[in-house]
């Protein structure tokens, strides 16, 4: 269900400094800590000793230490101790390349030979001091193409956020869809409109007026396997809308990585880069607090349809024009996965 020979967000760095954190990333149980040097490491999390998770342990020195028997593994995935015990003959575990980059750490749960640290995506805004950025992590229990399907179409904006961002303008103008290469780009282009609250919030927060009409814009960008951004933002009527000048606008890039855990649920890494007023802390707070009270709306809507579809497996589910962004690119997923089986068999020959 999900292309495995693709780097995908494992967790922000802060989740491993003090400690070893298990995550499971396409169906396999990883352990994250950081090494000797301070980079990060991806390993198997499963002890071979006696199969304890290896996450339950601690970090000493930049070594993991199985929280059950004292077991301390190397960064290779060789047992290198255990206290009384000679060990060093026990079959190594697996190792995922990690690489920390953009204030994520990332990881390839497929072949190792092909995890090429120079196809992490670029991230303009991550190490700019032009842009801030605040994100999030939430835990959804919902297979991640339905995430996918989501973002691509912003319709549901209009019902599922009818009290932040949504507004009938939205179901009113029509959505464009195209598909440049491995990429997939759906856009909406709203004139004349009023802001919605979330939008008023920000104009006020680059100092402009909101009470008075907007152009505005969405233009989703899906990327393989899974990451969606998402320029958005409004301009003040008249300036020419998404190519306005920067005093008469508010933009940002939503930024959506899709981690799938399992066939049903995924990690979903949150957040908004915008390029202005970017020093003012209190605002990248605000919206951070305003985006995750919206990106929460997603979880109950995409959680309680997984568990619908589950339910009815039986039943296909119909799709609309408005769907194109989200079927395009559960094409692309599916033409990777089927590469991938494509290799499997001369791969285990070889």
């Amino acid at each position: 269900m999900f292309p495995k020979n693709a780097w995908y967000v494992a967790c922000t760095p802060d989740e491993i400094d003090d400690k070893p954190l298990g995550r499971t990333i396409c169906g396999e149980a990883m352990v994250f800590y950081r090494g000797q040097d301070g980079r990060a490491v991806a390993l198997e999390d499963f002890c071979p000793h006696r199969g304890a998770p290896l996450s339950l342990g601690t970090v000493c020195e930049g070594q993991l230490v199985c929280g059950y028997h004292g077991l301390v593994m190397g960064e290779e995935g060789r047992t290198v101790a255990m206290p009384g015990q000679r060990v060093q003959a026990f079959p190594c575990i697996g190792r995922f390349a990690a690489v920390e980059r953009h204030g994520f750490v990332w990881v390839w749960p497929g072949d190792q030979a092909l995890a090429d640290p120079a196809k992490i995506p670029h991230l303009e805004w991550a190490d700019s001091p032009d842009w801030a950025y605040g994100g999030g992590l939430y835990h959804i229990a919902a297979d991640y193409r339905l995430m996918v399907d989501n973002l691509m179409d912003l319709t549901h904006e209009t019902y599922v956020h009818s009290t932040s961002i949504g507004q009938k303008e939205i179901d009113e103008t029509p959505v464009k869809t195209r598909t440049e290469g491995e990429q997939v780009i759906t856009s909406r282009f709203m004139e004349g409109v009023m802001a919605p609250p979330f939008w008023r919030a920000n104009l006020r927060g680059n100092h402009l007026p909101d009470d008075q009409p907007v152009d505005r814009w969405q233009v989703c960008r899906f990327t393989p396997p899974s990451h969606v951004m998402i320029e958005v933002g409004v301009a003040l009527a008249g300036h020419g809308g998404y190519d306005a000048p920067a005093d008469k606008k508010v933009y940002s890039i939503v930024t959506d990585f899709i981690t799938p855990e399992t066939e049903t649920s995924h990690w979903y890494f949150w957040g908004m880069a915008r390029n202005f007023n970017v020093k003012d802390r209190n605002l990248t707070a605000q919206i951070r607090e305003n985006q995750g009270r919206v990106f929460a709306e997603d979880k109950v809507m995409l959680e309680a349809q997984q568990r619908s579809i589950s339910t009815h497996p039986q039943r296909k589910l119909l799709k609309l024009n408005i769907d194109a962004g989200g079927v395009r690119s559960r094409e692309i997923i599916d033409r990777l996965l089927a590469g991938e089986q494509a290799a499997a068999p001369s791969a285990l020959a070889a």
